[in-house]
């Protein structure tokens, strides 16, 4: 009753107030269109995390303590002559790129007297790094690998000698053939990749010579995604638009009608998108394909509108008799399909991924102000409309429509899905089984490069990269020195006690009497009581012998206070974790493990730095890159490093207190499945591998981030599809008064979802996330023809009291509204195929399979269903 008074009062508003309709409908475009001019842009995929997530958090930290950039990787490729990329040519290129990449900063807008782009002092190119060689026994010598461009073959080959030599630089900035050269451009803000991949594109088009240049990395793949999907999301929606309607031209002919639907579209996006940005919230990677959404939902009940008008429309009758009888035939499908729809994209609220709440938010309040707008608006639209516009309008003046191929069509379905019921039930079951095979095989994966088609830059980047590379993906694991108080407690006990020894040794050497042993005997007690770690208690130790040495007055005294004093020093040293060539052994043992399969390309860590030092301190020869047996050996090679030009790069990879250590993690493809079998490798390694000491393990970087992301992805929107499942489901069973009913509207959609990821599975096509997100999709649109088939299915079937009486006419206006918004709204969003970026193309072909097989089972399954068990669903007083 109270829907009955609402539908009354809404379309008698609408018909006698077309002109206030009209009014305020501009006046709410107006004020929401305003705010379009503030949208700002989120670009980072980072944002799809929650700013408490863990792994997020550690990620940052991480970043912080080892002062971590992300990476913009330029790439160089010459497999045409002898020497590679080692020619004076291409090196002096290369020297001219590295110099330009320098000068890629620009003004921080945050704060006027910072710069920010590409941090020079962290670049990675020839002519910044250091060349290591044996300047004598025990000694080093420190030199610039490429000083200056060479300017004779000799002087090329030598570059490239020195730089193969270095097993550091081997598989990361220079490959193993000597045919390619990477140069690594640290970034202050991975969201300005973008910038500086045109910058560098800009550069390269105006060098000459025939190598292959080119630019990649993660931060360039998603901050292009970011920007061309922006861009995308315009030319797609405009293409799609002109074959919609080129497509409801063909069906009705009118122009004044059918641009209906295409202004409904608009209103609701821009009405939506304003009501966003107002909120403040920014136009992220998933909200800007929110107007491709809105577009196929809004336009959905309009095409209904003008389909059943279409049929019903008599010139001769009074025109707002014509409306009321079309509103009021759909006002409670439509209705039923809005709510069940807002509701499912509704509980993406509930979804751990911020982006995705605001997607799901936003995309529930479109779809009740389509509905909102097409319930008051169409109506009033329609009045507006001169009579002499509408005289070739309508089925009844259009007889060739009564003959045509839709029409035939339909016909014929319905005659199949009543002679042949039980053989339609028997394949849909069979294609279910098959969708569920499918599904089995799907394998949950992402790759930001296969965003890209394979003839975009940056696909053809990360393939030419990655074959000559131990891969341009980077993640970093994190080892650290971590022990339980109880573990503390005691090695404090036991260092408290070598002191103490350490103590009588050196009173008897040198002479110091029992009074004054015992005092500092009582004081290292004291600290060792007091402090809570190791460190600390060797710390305050060196402080108070420190103190004594100041006040002492006899040589004895001095030199034993100073040999406690190197004593502690020397304990100290034994509790940085990465000092001790135990550990680093063990570090090297975990990066050999990853590299000895095809986990990974290539890993560096402090061990691969000590190997090469002690290597080149001893004889240079290749058998001597092993770690120092000594703590001693270890610290030496540390100290010769930081002689170099480039001192920082071990704060790179280990912390200045030496208890954490950063393992640089190279892949050679983008998937995240291989990140994953990455961290399962290393949980294994750790289980079966124990360390010498208590080291805790764990994941940072951007790859291992999108791994994260995409966890919580598939992990957020199956969680809210099956939300939204029973949501739907429950107001279904309450809407039709029956959950037998309710179920039987969940057909489509089931079956749909089936056959899309059946499909997706037998294809090998990856779930990702625009996978993910047009499942929520399929949601709206399977149920929405449901409704509007099973509601007129009720209406008739109260009227005639048979299934078979009523097939002519169910497989007439309504089966035909139907068929029109398949054909217009699943054709019409083909043209996404075409776009370079392959989520817009996953988006057209699975909005195509999702409203073509959703309709086919509306239009074939469900009456062959009420065909066999009509008995069931049409009891009396069943509903």
């Amino acid at each position: 009753m109270m829907v009955e008074k609402l539908k009354n009062a809404m379309i008698d508003w609408a018909i006698n107030r077309s002109k206030i309709v009209a009014v305020l409908m501009v006046l709410v475009v107006i004020v929401a269109g305003a705010f379009l001019s503030k949208v700002v842009m989120d670009t980072d995929p980072e944002n799809m995390l929650m700013k408490t997530e863990p792994a997020r958090i550690f990620h940052n930290e991480t970043k912080k303590a080892f002062e971590l950039s992300e990476i913009v990787v330029l790439g160089v490729v010459n497999e045409k002559g002898p020497d590679g990329v080692f020619t004076v040519e291409t090196l002096g290129r290369i020297h001219e790129l590295t110099e330009f990449a320098k000068t890629l900063k620009w003004r921080n807008p945050d704060d006027s007297s910072g710069m920010e782009g590409v941090i020079e002092v962290d670049m990675v190119a020839p002519s910044l790094m250091d060349h290591m060689s044996q300047a004598g026994p025990g000694t080093i010598s420190f030199e610039w690998l490429m000083s200056e461009p060479p300017t004779t073959r000799e002087e090329a080959v030598s570059v490239r000698e020195k730089a193969l030599s270095n097993p550091l630089l081997v598989g990361q900035m220079v490959s193993e053939d000597a045919k390619a050269l990477c140069i690594y451009l640290p970034l202050t803000d991975k969201l300005l990749s973008y910038k500086v991949y045109t910058a560098l594109q800009e550069k390269i088009a105006g060098l000459e010579g025939d190598e292959e240049w080119h630019i990649t990395g993660l931060p360039v793949a998603e901050g292009a995604i970011g920007v061309e999907m922006f861009t995308q999301m315009g030319l797609g929606s405009m293409l799609s638009m002109a074959v919609i309607f080129a497509l409801l031209f063909f069906f009705f002919r009118t122009v004044h009608m059918i641009v209906l639907p295409i202004l409904i579209a608009t209103v609701s996006i821009i009405v939506t998108m304003g009501a966003m940005i107002a909120a403040g919230y920014p136009v992220h990677i998933l909200s800007s394909m929110l107007p491709i959404f809105l577009m196929s939902v809004s336009m959905v009940d309009t095409v209904h509108i003008l389909s059943e008008f279409f049929d019903v429309y008599d010139r001769r009758k009074d025109r707002k008799e014509n409306i009321r009888k079309v509103m009021s035939t759909l006002f409670t499908p439509m209705l039923y399909t809005s709510l069940t729809t807002a509701a499912g994209f509704c509980s993406l609220v509930f979804a751990p991924i911020p982006p995705a709440q605001v997607f799901g938010l936003f995309l529930s309040i479109g779809v009740l102000v389509s509905w909102l707008v097409t319930i008051l608006f169409v109506p009033a639209y329609i009045m507006f409309i001169p009579d002499k516009r509408l005289e070739s309008f309508g089925l009844q003046v259009r007889e060739v429509e009564k003959r045509s191929l839709l029409t035939r069509g339909l016909r014929r379905m319905g005659f199949i899905s009543w002679k042949h019921s039980k053989f339609v039930l028997v394949l849909f079951a069979g294609l279910v089984l098959l969708g569920v095979w499918g599904i089995g095989q799907i394998q949950v994966n992402d790759n930001y490069a296969k965003r890209f088609v394979g003839s975009h830059p940056i696909r053809k980047a990360d393939v030419a990269l990655n074959e000559h590379f131990g891969g341009t993906y980077m993640a970093n694991l994190i080892l650290e020195g971590k022990v339980s108080p109880e573990v503390i407690a005691e090695r404090k006990r036991a260092m408290e006690e070598r002191m103490i020894a350490r103590l009588d040794e050196l009173s008897t050497r040198f002479g110091i009497g029992q009074r004054e042993t015992g005092k500092v005997a009582q004081e290292i007690r004291s600290i060792a009581a007091s402090s809570d770690s190791e460190n600390a208690m060797l710390t305050a130790m060196i402080d108070a012998f420190d103190r004594r040495f100041q006040e002492s007055l006899l040589d004895e005294e001095s030199d034993f206070l100073q040999a406690l004093i190197d004593s502690a020093y020397r304990l100290e040293e034994e509790l940085r974790v990465f000092k001790r060539p135990d550990v680093l052994q063990y570090v090297a043992k975990l990066q050999g493990f990853l590299e000895s399969g095809d986990l990974i390309g290539k890993s560096s860590s402090v061990a691969d730095v000590v190997k090469k030092v002690n290597q080149e301190l001893t004889d240079g020869e290749p058998e001597n890159f092993v770690i120092p047996e000594s703590l001693q050996g270890v610290a030496e090679c540390y100290m010769q490093y930081q002689q170099g030009h480039r001192p920082h790069d071990l704060w790179h990879m280990v912390t200045p207190d030496f208890q954490r250590a950063n393992v640089t993690v190279q892949f050679r493809t983008g998937d995240s499945r291989g990140t994953k079998a990455c961290v399962e490798a290393v949980d294994r390694f750790f289980a079966e591998n124990e360390p010498p000491v208590s080291l805790q393990y764990n994941w940072a970087g951007l790859h291992y981030i999108n791994l994260v992301l995409e966890e919580r992805i598939v992990e957020g929107f199956l969680q809210s599809f099956a939300g939204s499942f029973i949501i739907v489901f429950l107001i279904m069973s309450f809407l039709f008064r029956s959950p037998l009913w309710g179920a039987l509207c969940m057909v489509p959609l089931s079956i749909t979802l089936l056959m899309i990821y059946g499909i997706t599975g037998l294809i090998g096509k990856d779930y990702d996330l625009p996978v993910a997100v047009l499942s929520s999709l399929s949601l709206g649109m399977a149920v929405d023809f449901a409704i509007h088939f099973l509601s007129r299915s009720r209406t008739l079937y109260d009227e005639k009291k048979s299934w078979r009486s009523i097939l002519p006419e169910l497989y007439g206006e309504p089966a035909r509204a139907i068929s029109r918004n398949v054909l217009v709204i699943a054709v019409g969003f083909l043209p996404l195929v075409v776009a370079p970026l392959v989520p817009y193309k996953t988006t057209g072909v699975m909005l195509f399979g999702i409203l073509t097989i959703s309709g086919i089972v509306t239009l074939l399954l469900l009456p062959a269903m009420l065909r066999l068990f009509e008995k069931t669903f049409f009891k009396r007083h069943r509903y």
